[in-house]
Formats: C-alpha cells, structure tokens, sequence
C-alpha cells in the first residue's frame, strides 16, 4: 500500500469540487460534490498507476510534504497493488 496525499477545493456554491493527488502527476479529477469527487480520485488514481507501470514506468513516490495553499481539504489517499496470474487452467478432455 502506498499512500498519497489527496487534496480538494470547492469551486463553487453549487457544489462542484476539484480534486488531485499532490505527488501523483496527472491523478485528478472534478465531482458534483466531495464524496463523489473522492470516488473519481480514487478511481484516477489506480488507473495513472495502471499506466505507469504498463508504460514500465516507476510509481511516483508518494511525498507527505506535499501542500496545495489553494486547497480546502488535504487528506491521506490510499493506492493498493495486488497481482494475480492471468494463466487459465483448462481441463483437458476425457479419452473414452
């Protein structure tokens, strides 16, 4: 598990809010509101990191430092790996 640092400004008195991960460039997003801006973050962020590493490219390495001043929320993102194989077990016909 890697975490992040996610940030989030509200852009108007409509709700919409903005939304990017601060040490993972081009994870970002925009929602109607927070907790649907959070869902877009997340989701944004897996696929930047799908790409990086099918590029063969190295995860950024998250940095807690990181700090937007423009932001009305900072908050901890989590970015989770796993792996699996991709080997289908086929069974193999009976002989009569």
């Amino acid at each position: 598990m890697l975490v992040y640092k996610a940030m989030y400004k509200f852009l108007d008195d409509e709700g919409f809010v903005h939304g990017e991960v601060l040490d993972f460039p081009g994870a970002i997003t925009c929602g109607r509101d927070l907790k649907s801006t959070r869902t877009l973050l997340a989701s944004a962020l897996a696929d930047m990191a799908e790409t990086y590493l099918i590029e063969g490219k190295p995860l950024p390495k998250p940095a807690a430092t990181n700090t937007d001043p423009e932001s009305d929320i900072e908050e901890p993102i989590y970015l989770l790996l796993t792996g699996a194989n991709q080997v289908a077990v086929v069974p193999q016909p009976v002989e009569s």
